[in-house]
């Protein structure tokens, strides 16, 4: 039976051949998975000398001799090379979602796996630039805005990989978002705001009329609860949304704001009382007389066919909202009330988009 030979820092060990040495003041053992014999040993021994020679000329790369290894991306000089943007993506996604609501993950979700890692994936850190983000931003036809929203856990990932010094430079920053599209709103008439509530009855008709008299989103729409509503100071607490199903609070510090009810919302309200006074959400679901669970829902069984019955062409059901701000602006009410009520953090997107219905007091 042979000896093998025996060679400083080299060692067998099973099927394996372990390579020992001293790197940054650290010791380093890696292990290789060929078989131990003569001709390995020795082919192992001369590679070790090669690691020593070029740490001792300041040009050893851990990652080119030992690329899986743990210490790799540690001791690297360029570890950006060593992650991919399919990697950072992941491990930015897993770090958000101890930070961000459920809905706001969903979406994250959809625009990493959908979209940034079919087309950023394969990349690693240090290669992607502006172009390939430009070049994709080209070849896109979801809208400008749904771009940006794309890009932002990309951005996001670049820039923490910047801040954590794995790459030197973050080239997103020269990246410049496009433009949003301005499109016009079409708020119902007054006309047609009657029409449709005339196709509706019961918790449906007062659910559809608090959202033109009121402003609120859907999603506020599901989650009002009877202990936000305060009828006797004709109020209404907005501080819950549902959004896929789940409750979560406004986004923004301005979307959880106090209401003043109109007329015509306090209606609403003490018609609704007689069906719901007794749960906790204000507006159910008439046929589960559960809360409502989704925009989805409303949208397909009660919005669409109201619309059809009242021949009226369709529109989405956020413009209730559009028709609220219109109607309360033409009538002479501040914008800045205008704003506050409908959770807006100022009057600017008021001015911008419903512009036209303001009522010169001059």
């Amino acid at each position: 039976m042979s000896t093998l030979p025996k060679y400083p820092g080299v060692r067998a060990r099973g099927n394996s051949i372990i390579l020992d040495f001293t790197y940054r003041g650290e010791r380093c053992r890696e292990s290789i998975r060929v078989k131990p014999t003569k001709t390995t040993l020795k082919e192992i021994s001369r590679k070790r000398e090669t690691i020593l020679y070029q740490i001792d000329m300041g040009t050893f790369e851990y990652s080119a001799h030992f690329p899986d290894s743990s210490k790799a991306l540690r001791f690297s000089k360029n570890k950006g090379a060593l992650i991919t943007i399919e990697e950072a993506l992941k491990g930015w996604l897993k770090r958000a979602e101890k930070r961000c609501q459920h809905s706001t993950i969903r979406d994250y979700n959809s625009a990493i796996y959908h979209h940034l890692i079919p087309a950023f994936g394969s990349l690693t850190l240090d290669e992607i630039t502006t172009s390939h983000v430009y070049d994709w931003m080209n070849s896109q036809t979801i809208s400008n805005k749904r771009i940006s929203n794309v890009l932002g856990p990309l951005r996001q990932t670049v820039q923490d990989a910047y801040y954590d010094n794995i790459i030197q430079e973050n080239p997103l920053n020269r990246l410049r978002n496009l433009s949003p599209k301005f499109k016009e709103v079409n708020p119902f008439s007054l006309d047609e705001t009657h029409q449709i509530l005339n196709q509706l009855h019961g918790q449906e008709a007062n659910l559809i009329r608090f959202a033109f008299w009121s402003g609120l989103r859907t999603s506020e729409l599901i989650g009002l609860r009877w202990q936000d509503v305060d009828l006797s100071n004709k109020k209404v607490h907005v501080r819950v949304a549902v959004v896929r199903g789940k409750e979560k609070t406004p986004k923004t510090s301005s979307g959880i704001r106090t209401l003043e009810l109109t007329v015509e919302a306090l209606e609403a309200l003490n018609e609704q009382i007689k069906y719901t006074s007794n749960y906790i959400h204000v507006f159910h679901d008439p046929s589960t007389d559960d809360r409502w669970k989704g925009d989805h829902i409303i949208r397909k069984r009660v919005w669409t066919p109201a619309l059809a019955k009242a021949k009226i062409k369709y529109r989405k059901p956020y413009s209730t909202r559009h028709t609220y701000a219109s109607i309360q602006l033409s009538q002479g009410k501040n914008p800045l009330w205008v704003a506050q009520q409908m959770g807006h953090k100022d009057w600017g997107m008021i001015i911008k988009t419903y512009g036209r219905w303001i009522k010169d007091n001059s």
